[in-house]
């Protein structure tokens, strides 16, 4: 395995900086964002896809400095905002131009019925009315959307879409995923990111044994349970994440959530099923600086991935 990062957590830097400062720090692979939920600091879609000048420009900065971008990522709803649906198709588009293989995002969330306004997140079997909002959100509106992206991904040369098992989306853990990909086919996949399983109550490494051939990505990022708060009230917490000491769990930098010993098993495990592709640092910890936090998981993910 290979480690690369995805560099919003230093989008206080522009382009070339970042660049400078991930060469210094021996990452020579980046996934960059490219809309949606990601402010996208580094990259200007607009721009890229409109110019083969500015393109050219801008794979010129990666190459100089020996940086390969192996991936793209579009996470945000395109089950529910046409906004976020316009990002991911011209996502595809711009991987097409650049020759990018692998798109990595998050399923969407469809409304709860056809006249609603906002998506709703099921997590639970009743009451009853639960089970037709999720009839709605899989078979009206995932569904046929998915097997529309996935041709449109087709078409523009796309050999994988790798979906995060975030929470608040459709696909959100290995179950979700298996069932999207049995109804659209293998185009997707998922991104394993252990940040989000840990604090759902699920294990990534039995997870990506469920997984096999569907593993298409992972993210470097742990989490750890605040058990004074979540012992208390469990840890569905809707409080924000800079609210970090009054949370039941909260994101960490790779090694303070789950030792370094657990990130050797589970990349022993995702090698088993088959996965030797790149892991992809993604900095979360708000308790450090930036650059503090992405040098301390750097450390831990090198000693993990060896």
């Amino acid at each position: 395995m290979k480690l690369s990062y995805i560099p919003d957590s230093l989008g206080y830097l522009p382009f070339e900086k970042m660049l400078d400062v991930v060469q210094s720090l021996g990452i020579r692979a980046l996934e960059i964002p490219t809309g949606n939920w990601s402010k996208a600091p580094h990259l200007n879609l607009e721009e890229l896809v409109s110019s083969k000048v500015a393109r050219d420009k801008y794979m010129d900065e990666l190459k100089k400095r020996g940086i390969e971008l192996i991936a793209l990522n579009c996470s945000g709803n395109p089950l529910a905002y046409e906004k976020d649906m316009v990002v991911t198709r011209k996502t595809f588009f711009l991987a097409e131009m650049l020759g990018i293989k692998k798109i990595v995002m998050m399923s969407g969330l469809p409304m709860g019925c056809k006249d609603d306004n906002t998506p709703v997140w099921v997590t639970t079997s009743w009451p009853p009315e639960t089970q037709n909002v999720l009839k709605y959100q899989w078979e009206d509106v995932a569904i046929p959307v998915w097997r529309r992206l996935v041709k449109e991904a087709e078409n523009c040369g796309i050999q994988r879409i790798a979906l995060e098992n975030h929470g608040y989306q459709l696909v959100y853990n290995p179950e979700t995923l298996l069932r999207l990909r049995g109804e659209v086919g293998d185009m997707i996949g998922m991104n394993m990111d252990p940040g989000h399983s840990f604090w759902m109550g699920g294990d990534p490494i039995e997870a990506v044994r469920v997984l096999g051939e569907a593993l298409y990505h992972i993210h470097g990022k742990d989490s750890r349970l605040e058990h004074r708060m979540a012992g208390v009230n469990g840890v569905l917490d809707t409080k924000a994440i800079d609210s970090f000491a009054e949370r039941s769990w909260n994101y960490v930098a790779v090694g303070y959530g789950h030792d370094l010993q657990w990130w050797k098993e589970f990349f022993s495990v995702c090698r088993m099923v088959g996965y030797n592709d790149y892991v992809s640092l993604e900095m979360e910890d708000m308790t450090m600086t930036p650059l503090e936090g992405v040098k301390t998981s750097i450390d831990v993910l090198r000693q993990a991935i060896r």
